[in-house]
């Protein structure tokens, strides 16, 4: 029987979601609980695979076993055999036909960063320190440019396969609380450090490191040398995805 599960989890002394040799994974330490709490091992899929560093409040996983426990317990056998930085948040049997990958319909990503003169240590493991002052109202008035459908070429990371770089942004927004600030998006799925590089042209441009023109050229002709730099891993989060169901009832 299939399961799906929600889970969160800090990234910061991960190398990544996908089991690699030699390294420690979320996926590799999601397998081994699943393991320790039915007697089967299991493969854990995930709806996307996060780079190292990268946080997630919201990863939706699935696996199949067969098992006695009721699939709205599973959560709490599994979270027994948990390291510290991973929690199993909910559990239910999957749909049927459910892919936790393909059946995603929007992901949503939060990029979050804090503007200050000096580096706050407290802040370092889940923000990104810039120096400056936030001008937010421009971080506003450039985050329309990205909404739609377009070619994000220039915003995936350079030896990156995949079949197309057309990908649809449906919304893009800048908040500022005191002195932290976080780029909301969602769109129908990323390219590989499409969002960390979307937030560093977001804040070059509000510094005044690149204009309209140039930010606008970066989306509608893939030009590569039009957009800020890509931004450290530790700010972003997967916050949410959304498959048009009540997975967890």
């Amino acid at each position: 029987m299939k399961y799906v599960i929600k889970t969160a989890y800090d990234g910061s002394d991960f190398s990544g979601w996908q089991i690699q040799p030699n390294a420690r994974t979320v996926q590799e330490e999601l397998e081994k609980a699943v393991f320790a709490a039915l007697g089967e091992r299991c493969a854990v899929t995930a709806s996307g695979r996060t780079d190292a560093g990268v946080h997630a409040l919201c990863q939706i996983c699935q696996f199949s076993c067969e098992t006695t426990v009721p699939a709205e317990k599973l959560a709490a056998a599994i979270n027994r055999n948990l390291p510290a930085d991973i929690s199993v948040l909910a559990s239910a049997a999957a749909p049927e036909n459910f892919d936790c990958n393909r059946s995603a319909k929007r992901k949503t990503y939060v990029y979050r960063a804090y503007f200050s003169p000096c580096r706050n240590p407290l802040k370092d493991r889940y923000s990104v320190w810039l120096k400056g002052e936030p001008n937010i109202e421009k971080m506003q008035d450039i985050c329309s440019l990205f909404v739609g459908k377009h070619d994000f070429k220039a915003y995936c990371a350079s030896g990156s396969q995949v079949k197309t770089t057309v990908r649809e942004i449906y919304s893009l927004t800048a908040e500022k609380k005191g002195d932290d600030v976080s780029l909301t998006v969602t769109g129908n799925g990323f390219l590989y450090n499409m969002v960390r590089t979307i937030a560093g042209t977001v804040f070059a441009y509000a510094a005044g490191a690149l204009d309209r023109e140039k930010v606008a050229r970066s989306i509608q002709n893939a030009d590569r040398s039009c957009v800020g730099k890509t931004m450290p891993p530790q700010g972003l989060f997967l916050y949410d995805v959304d498959y048009g169901i009540n997975l967890f009832g």
